[in-house]
């Protein structure tokens, strides 16, 4: 078996071919069209188009889909793609089996298939990149909900005396992007010369603008993750991206939601902190995980 895997984003289309073992014989990146939703058609075609022999196409793309119609209701970072029959139109190019889901959703089945909440019965993916990803397993299987909307914590809104645009919705303000603005300001220091490596090099040195940095950007976080174990009563929270890659900050993390549930008046129950077990390539094997599912 051979399937193309796309993994779409805001900035680049990852691809790779792989087998029902996870293998991949060839892989690489170009950046995802920003024109418009037949400029994307066109790039995926070419992908497949030099492929030449896989036997199906398996999609992880951002916005709200219905895996089942390969419909996108609303386009997430790439919003041409709002209200689009992404599958059908696809089809017209690539007469194969193709299947598109969410991106978030296809990481959380990388992970409740082959990675860190393979044991869970029911758990909870967090991605944090250039906004938040989410990802509900519910026995065993993604939940999408009536509007294949569950899971989408980015749309969390902050305050409510504040008005309701991307500075009010949790994946603008705590997103990576954030995150790195933030330790930009406070060192006065131009945020194109700032970088994930640059701050938690920082935190391991102990500079104290670093420390603060990663101490307020984790409460937040801890604050919310606080209140959707609150609502889910989960096992676990697998937590990936490319902030899950350092310690300080899944050490932070933890510190920080174990301090609120210290100081929380009633004896409520919580959910372990885990580390994603795939980082970029979660969303590919996720992506194939679902197309295999699909097409058994």
């Amino acid at each position: 078996m051979k399937v193309l895997t796309i993994d779409i984003d805001g900035t680049y289309i990852r691809y790779a071919c792989m087998n029902e073992y996870m293998g991949i014989s060839q892989r690489g990146k170009i950046f995802t069209p920003q024109e418009g939703r037949e400029q994307l058609i066109e790039a995926v075609a070419r992908l497949f188009e030099a492929v030449g022999d896989a036997e199906g196409i398996a999609i992880s793309m951002p916005g709200i889909i219905d895996s089942e119609k390969g419909y996108c209701a609303m386009g997430g970072a790439l919003r041409y793609n709002d209200d689009f029959y992404f599958r059908d139109e696809l089809y017209k190019r690539c007469k194969t089996k193709i299947h598109v889901e969410n991106n978030a959703k296809c990481a959380a089945m990388a992970e409740v298939a082959v990675g860190s909440l393979m044991d869970s019965e029911d758990g909870f993916v967090l991605i944090f990149s250039t906004m938040i990803g989410g990802g509900y397993i519910r026995n065993y299987k993604i939940y999408k909900g009536k509007h294949f909307s569950a899971g989408e914590v980015s749309y969390i809104i902050l305050n409510s005396g504040n008005k309701l645009g991307d500075e009010n919705l949790w994946g603008r303000s705590f997103g990576i992007p954030k995150f790195l603005q933030h330790y930009s300001e406070v060192k006065s220091m131009d945020i194109e010369t700032v970088d994930l490596l640059t701050i938690f090099d920082a935190v391991q040195k102990d500079e104290p603008e670093a420390v603060a940095c990663l101490q307020w950007y984790t409460k937040e976080i801890a604050v919310r993750i606080f209140n959707l174990q609150t609502v889910l009563d989960v096992e676990k929270f697998s937590i990936g991206g490319d902030m899950a890659k350092y310690p300080a900050f899944m050490e932070y993390l933890r510190e920080n939601l174990n301090q609120l549930y210290a100081e929380c008046p009633f004896k409520l129950p919580q959910a372990e902190l885990v580390t994603s077990k795939f980082n970029h390539d979660a969303n590919l094997i996720g992506a194939l995980q679902c197309y295999l599912l699909g097409n058994i």
